[in-house]
């Protein structure tokens, strides 16, 4: 082959614009090709997490549940007369003492029953004197043998009969009395009052069973809750060393109310498989309402010398629970833990951990065993 026309053809081949944009194309695929084969750059191995030492201090032991406020005294306050109120010398929901005069009724028909019943006292008294004095005298005489036997006998029992008379006369004189002082409706308890159901002017009929108006005693409070009979080996064996029972508004407000248990119920009830309790609590600033709904924790003991670690530290696997420990050269190893309980948001470690050690409280998602650690922040577990 002649040199002349591969010159041509090469010359034909430069000057080409499709040759040309073929040799960029190709140069652009050698750079994209040499550039997958480089070598990645490098990366922090370090995975980021926060960490909180184990520790060993004394935690309560406690049972939770929800309870109920109630009164530690309720009394519906009655009336044991009939009669028209002519006076209430106080306003629905004041507080109340012993003693203290809640509704007035119409004295003026008492008094004249008093009045009657006197009356009659008196002149039923000086009949049933005037009797026994003739008896005495019939005695003297039947001594002397100057009135037979029965005249005696008649005189002594007529004077018997009028001290019976005068004795009944007393008691209707007691009670009429007693009806004078009901006209006077008194609180029987100390408390706070509720909604009052009469108005001046009323009618009260005697001895009703509706309630005219119901005071609760609030100073102190109980909190009625109850507990799963399973647990109630327990409350029996510490009931009696300090158990308290500690209150909370369900409401989310953060005041804590604290009192002794006071009541545990003799029975479980058979619909709920449930023990009712009850705790006792001064209330002085009035904060626990009756009826109120609170959530409850029973502190039935405090066990000494418990190892905790944040709840968030304990992750569940299959295996079941186990911590991320981080020893001295910043790794991490896994380690299965056994968790006695959970209060609050502290985890208590029956085996598997040693006061001292540090756990990843967060970032485990990203760890496995042997991985390095960074730590982004730390905290004891006691706070």
């Amino acid at each position: 082959m002649s040199p002349g026309p591969v010159l041509a053809e090469h010359r034909c081949m430069m000057t080409s614009p499709g040759a040309s944009s073929g040799l960029l194309a190709c140069g652009l695929l050698l750079g994209v090709l040499l550039g997958c084969g480089a070598p990645p750059r490098p990366r922090n191995a370090k995975v980021p997490v926060m960490v909180a030492f184990a520790e060993q201090r004394a935690m309560p032991f406690a049972l939770f549940s929800t309870g109920t406020v109630e009164p530690s005294q309720t009394t519906s306050v009655g009336s044991q007369v009939g009669g028209t109120v002519v006076r209430i010398p106080f306003r629905e929901g004041d507080p109340v003492t012993a003693g203290q005069v809640l509704i007035e009724l119409d004295r003026r028909p008492f008094r004249t029953a008093l009045d009657q019943a006197s009356a009659a006292l008196a002149r039923d008294r000086a009949q049933g004197e005037a009797s026994r004095l003739e008896a005495d005298r019939a005695q003297k005489l039947f001594e002397q043998n100057a009135v037979s036997q029965a005249e005696w006998d008649q005189k002594r029992a007529a004077a018997q009969a009028w001290a019976g008379t005068v004795a009944v006369d007393s008691a209707a004189v007691q009670a009429a009395m007693l009806n004078f002082d009901y006209a006077s409706i008194r609180a029987p308890i100390s408390g706070r009052t509720g909604r009052l159901m009469v108005h001046v002017g009323d009618y009260i009929r005697p001895a009703t069973s509706e309630a005219l108006v119901t005071i609760n005693q609030t100073h102190p409070v109980r909190i009625a809750f109850t507990v799963p009979a399973s647990a109630i080996s327990l409350v029996q064996q510490h009931r009696g060393a300090g158990a308290r029972v500690i209150a909370g508004s369900a409401s989310g407000d953060s005041t804590a109310f604290e009192g002794p248990l006071v009541f545990v119920d003799n029975a479980v009830d058979p619909a709920s498989g449930t023990l009712l309790l009850k705790g006792e609590f001064p209330n002085q600033n009035g904060r626990l309402t009756p009826g109120e709904f609170v959530d409850v924790r029973l502190v039935l003991y405090v066990e000494t010398g418990a190892i905790v670690v944040p709840a968030a530290a304990v992750t569940n696997g299959q295996d079941g629970a186990f911590v991320y420990v981080m020893i001295a050269d910043s790794t991490v190893v896994q380690r299965p833990v056994k968790v006695a309980r959970t209060v609050d948001e502290w985890s208590v470690v029956r085996d598997g951990l040693a006061a001292g050690e540090t756990v990843i409280t967060d970032g485990q998602l990203r760890l496995s065993p042997g991985a390095k650690v960074a730590v982004r922040s730390a905290k004891g577990a006691a706070r």
